[in-house]
C-alpha cells in the first residue's frame, strides 16, 4: 500500500529544494504516517490502519467508528483494505 493516511487522504506533495543560489530541484514532502493498530468494538476484532498524526487526532476526538465511516464516505479508504489483525 502506498504512502496515503486512511483516516485523512493525505499524501505525499511535490515541491522545490531551493538552494543558497535559488537553483530549484524537486523534491517530496512526506507524510507522517505510522502503522498503527486499533481495537474495533463493532466488529470485536482488532484492525491495523495507515494512518498520519493528523489522521490519530482525528480518531481520539471522533472516535475509531465515526472515523472510519467517514474516511469510507469520503472515498479514503474502503472496508476491503482496513486489514484485521487478529
Amino acid at each position: 500500500m502506498s504512502k496515503i493516511c486512511q483516516i485523512t487522504g493525505k499524501r505525499a506533495m511535490v515541491g522545490n529544494n531551493v538552494s543558497h543560489s535559488k537553483r530549484r530541484t524537486k523534491r517530496t514532502f512526506e507524510v507522517n504516517l505510522f502503522t498503527k493498530k486499533f481495537y474495533y468494538v463493532e466488529q470485536d476484532c482488532w484492525i491495523s490502519l495507515k494512518i498520519s498524526a493528523n489522521g490519530l487526532r482525528i480518531i481520539n476526538k471522533k472516535g475509531l467508528d465515526a472515523a472510519l465511516n467517514e474516511a469510507v464516505a469520503k472515498g479514503y479508504c474502503d472496508w476491503k483494505t482496513i486489514k484485521i489483525v487478529g
